[in-house]
């Protein structure tokens, strides 16, 4: 993969602050005996409400043929924009906001700006701000108030699916039943050999929100597989931030 495709995948996590409030989440006592409405108005209320979000991640990504390891620092303005910093040296920097995905790279004086068009073709399914938005923060990428679920007991967990697939597309979805937010989310595409699985392997509470710790991505596309793993770190909210980003002048435009 290039190492273009490298820099975009910073993103997805399609990405400082230490935190005294921040510890692993605890389960509850699990309840399987819900509804299928219980279950999706469960879960809604587990939505982070919060106005800014700061945290290191670590990235690990492997594509089959390497394995490659990265620090970046994230920060949110919930539903506004996302803002990516390499670490320890800033070199990368990316902005997400809901129209454009614009990165550059101090090393080889190159920039993208751009839509979210090969994002979209990199992971395998349509991406747009708010998917980014809720894989980072462990919500549905397809709105589950949207659309007409069912609901079945898969592994101790509820699975919920659309009653009737999106065309092209199926939807899968498993929540823990102890706190009700997302375990696992896949998304795949059979005709085109493409599937995306996002599992949140461990959850952390912050300031009383439930928010992802850990996170691994799984696009597969025929034979080929990308995995993406995503730790957070020192996560704060609501802090007064700035969000700093100029393409320098001078620089080159990736073709994408």
């Amino acid at each position: 993969m290039k190492k273009h495709s490298y820099i975009l995948l910073l993103i997805l996590a399609l990405l400082v602050f230490q935190c005294k409030s921040s510890k692993s989440l605890s389960l509850g006592k699990a309840n399987l005996n819900l509804s299928t409405k219980q279950i999706i108005r469960e879960n809604l209320k587990q939505t982070p409400e919060f106005r800014t979000l700061a945290s290191r991640v670590k990235i690990d990504i492997e594509d089959g043929h390497s394995s490659k390891g990265y620090t970046v620092n994230l920060r949110i303005e919930k539903d506004k924009r996302i803002l990516l910093t390499s670490s320890p040296i800033s070199v990368v920097k990316a902005l997400i906001t809901p129209d454009r995905v614009s990165f550059y790279n101090k090393l080889d004086k190159t920039y993208f700006d751009g839509d979210y068009v090969y994002l979209s073709k990199l992971l395998g399914t349509h991406l747009d701000f708010v998917k980014v938005q809720n894989l980072l923060l462990g919500e549905a990428l397809y709105n589950l108030k949207g659309d007409s679920y069912k609901s079945f007991i898969h592994q101790n967990k509820y699975a919920l699916q659309p009653k009737r697939d999106q065309e092209l597309i199926e939807i899968f979805y498993l929540l823990n039943p102890s706190h009700f937010k997302i375990d696992s989310q896949q998304i795949s595409q059979p005709n085109l050999l493409r599937h995306l699985q996002i599992d949140y392997l461990q959850y952390q509470e912050v300031d009383k929100q439930r928010l992802p710790e850990r996170i691994k991505v799984i696009a597969l596309e025929a034979n080929e597989e990308l995995i993406v793993g995503l730790e957070f770190k020192g996560m704060s909210l609501n802090e007064d931030l700035r969000f700093p980003f100029r393409i320098p002048t001078g620089y080159h435009e990736i073709e994408l």
